[in-house]
């Protein structure tokens, strides 16, 4: 085992991740430099670094995907080290095994681990060998378009197609009937070939009122295993997480320990160091091997907070050759953690990812008893004045509530999100808060078709919170509040190391959103036209980039058809038409970057404005 100190510390990703493992680093002792794009020029985790090194291009592909340019920063600020964070190059084998041969310390796994379960075909046979339950499904090198579609008719629908390479919520489709699977088959390898460079898929039975629950895992080089207890992330939308919480509830303990024992064995089987998730479906008391996340995942804070350990320390330490920190008898379980995900994108049922300038923003104020990050923790990567832009996900950053019991759990973080002030964009606050509030979630009766089968509820309970903010809205100590703790908590972290966003402060009042909509479903965004109005257009909902248009002028079209597909904000949109119409004019083409609003088709006849799907 070779011990090497940590003493620079290149990070390569950005936002909230970035932020938390400066915060850690600098407790620790160890210098940190970040590196940002043109469109991060002076972001939070720039002026919180000891360094921040500029990259070119404004996109994740010229920048915090560009392997050359990140170890030349390495090279030019002689970092130890670089840690990944996640997302962008976190789980690239290729990337993990340049930085190595740099002569860096590579925070998290070894390339071989990375590689293994990089491709979800390869992964499921290494599980099933090492003898972790699996989903019915094909997970072969067959690609012919034909073969998987007999293969889907086989396995009985619903069926669940999904990039080999994919991860993050892309390279997803849920197939209901045999009718559909083409079209599907062909969105799924386009969206993987743009997102990860692999257009190989594999199939799996869906499983409609799954729950989704992973077990963190840690390994060290010396070959100690021990997994962390397990998350329930089953409040999803487009298959991406929105709510998390630590334990998962209603399960036995039996099978707690089983789905961490198989985690541990997956790990084991090969050979992995450093953190991990591995995430399972649980419906029926049985559960399934999904995938390995080889790396740290957003919802990292609800394990922190439930177990009292920095799992990025944990990391750090790892990589520099120390031993596991606890043994598994050591790592207890205390309380109930929840964590929400404040994104920047609109109402349900669309969730479309939102852009501009962020005129004000307020995080909830924190606990600050003997361990200030326990009660109520924010981990953020922006602040009132930044911009948030069309290059990377919407994820402005997390609000985690701790209580010693679920129900006080739900309640501290509803009443934390209620405290969120945010003006000039689009945000979910108030939507999370309001499908905390419902009987269902406090119930703990969750499962990965939630925010569809409760919409009603969920509608009925945000009216509620804003009708209470409207009534406080009158209070304008906040605006005055914002600009004082940004400047304050910032000054106080550059001087003393602390976490800007874990410190003591005044309850600032309720306020109010304007959001007011049902949850539809999660695959689907539906078309938002009106009987009372209808467009005779389509437009841009959103910027972005233009990947196919199916259309041309004289053209006639059915209500539901796909006119064309653009990509925005790492997802991939398809716009329909609602009516039947005749297409006058196609004002786009392929690969055209799009703003908001921006004309794409003109209809000869009134249509209107069509929908987007993922």
């Amino acid at each position: 085992m070779i011990h090497r100190q940590i003493n620079t510390l290149l990070i390569a990703n950005r936002g909230e991740i970035a932020c938390r493992i400066i915060r850690t680093a600098r407790r620790l002792g160890i210098t940190t430099v970040a590196v940002y794009s043109q469109a991060d020029r002076g972001a939070l985790h720039t002026l919180l670094a000891d360094q921040a090194i500029a990259l070119s291009g404004f996109s994740a592909a010229e920048s915090y995907l560009d392997q050359a340019q990140l170890l030349a920063a390495a090279a030019q600020c002689k970092a130890d080290a670089l840690h990944p964070g996640y997302g962008f190059l976190s789980e690239n084998a290729a990337f993990a095994h340049a930085v190595v041969e740099a002569g860096l310390l590579f925070v998290g796994p070894r390339a071989e681990a990375i590689a293994a379960m990089g491709s979800k075909a390869r992964a499921k046979q290494l599980m099933s060998d090492a003898g972790v339950p699996m989903l019915p499904g094909y997970h072969g090198d067959n690609q012919d378009a034909a073969f998987l579609h007999s293969q889907a008719d086989h396995m009985a629908y619903p069926v669940l197609i999904k990039a080999v390479a994919g991860g993050g919520g892309r390279g997803l489709r849920i197939v209901e009937h045999s009718s559909d699977f083409m079209a599907a088959l062909h969105a799924v390898k386009r969206e993987a070939k743009a997102a990860f460079a692999d257009d190989r898929v594999l199939l799996e039975k869906y499983l409609p009122h799954a729950r989704h629950i992973e077990i963190q895992v840690f390994a060290d080089q010396a070959g100690h295993c021990v997994h962390l207890h397990e998350r329930d992330c089953s409040i999803q939308r487009r298959h991406q997480k929105l709510i998390e919480e630590a334990p998962a509830p209603g399960l036995k303990t039996d099978t707690r320990q089983a789905m961490g024992d198989a985690a541990v064995r997956a790990a084991q089987a090969i050979n992995y160091t450093g953190a991990g998730t591995v995430e399972f479906l649980y419906q029926n008391e049985q559960f399934y091997f999904l995938e390995m996340n080889t790396r740290l995942q957003v919802e990292h804070p609800v394990t922190e907070a439930i177990t009292g350990l920095d799992l990025v320390e944990w990391q750090l330490r790892i990589a520099q050759g120390e031993d596991l920190p606890l043994a598994q008898s050591d790592i207890k379980r205390d309380g109930w953690a929840i964590e929400a995900r404040i994104n920047a994108e609109g109402p349900a049922p669309d969730f479309l990812p939102g852009t501009g300038l962020i005129e004000q923003l307020v995080w909830p104020p924190v606990s600050s008893n003997a361990s200030p990050d326990r009660h109520v923790r924010v981990d953020a990567g922006f602040r009132a004045g930044d911009r948030i832009s069309v290059y990377y996900d919407s994820l402005l950053g997390k609000v985690i509530a701790w209580a010693p019991s679920r129900v006080q759990a739900v309640r501290r973080l509803s009443a934390a999100l209620g405290c969120l002030q945010v003006a000039g964009i689009q945000h979910n606050g108030t939507y999370l808060g309001a499908v905390l509030d419902t009987q269902a979630f406090i119930a703990g009766e969750v499962h990965t078709g939630f925010l569809l089968e409760h919409q009603a509820a969920i509608a009925a309970a945000q009216e509620q919170r804003q009708w209470h903010a409207a009534s406080l809205s009158g209070n304008t100590t906040a605006n005055a509040t914002s600009s004082v703790f940004a400047s304050s908590a910032l000054a106080a972290f550059r001087s003393g190391g602390l976490n800007p966003f874990s410190r003591q402060h005044h309850l600032l009042p309720l306020f109010a959103q304007g959001e007011v909509s049902p949850a539809s479903d999660a695959d689907t965004l539906i078309a938002r036209s009106t009987a009372a109005h209808q467009q005779s257009s389509v437009k841009a909902p959103l910027p972005g980039r233009v990947i196919s248009v199916f259309v041309t002028a004289g053209e006639s079209v059915v209500a539901g058809q796909a006119l064309l597909i653009m990509e925005a904000m790492k997802m991939e949109h398809t716009l329909r038409a609602t009516t039947d119409a005749l297409i006058a004019a196609v004002m786009c083409q392929d690969d055209q970057m799009v703003q908001p609003d921006q004309l794409l088709i003109e209809f000869a006849q009134p249509a209107s404005t069509s929908g987007a799907d993922t």
